[in-house]
């Protein structure tokens, strides 16, 4: 027996970026939707490794860090700064639209 939470269904908008900094090459797709407070779904399409980003979230690049498994502080700034063109800002009122 289980609960259902949710099932929902949505067109979705996808966004592939491949950038370099100055040592390592990302690729990163990201998954707009309406779910989850309308944070995208940031996926590192070299690990597999994904979160639920909005751009406070990337403030904080310790968890850039060990969320995408990043080098050091300074490649989790670089993301962070590409990042940031990329995500939308989101309300807390876009879960329950």
């Amino acid at each position: 027996m289980f609960d259902r939470l949710y099932e929902e269904s949505e067109q979705g908008r996808v966004r592939f970026l491949g950038f370099t900094t100055n040592d390592i090459r990302y690729d990163f797709g990201i998954v707009y939707t309406s779910m989850f407070f309308g944070k995208p779904l940031v996926i590192c399409m070299q690990t597999g490794r994904s979160s639920l980003l909005g751009p406070y979230d990337l403030e904080n690049v310790q968890h850039l860090r060990e969320v995408f498994r990043l080098p050091s502080e300074e490649e989790a700034k670089d993301v962070a700064d590409i990042l940031h063109f990329y995500l939308p800002n989101p309300s807390l009122e876009t879960e329950y639209e």
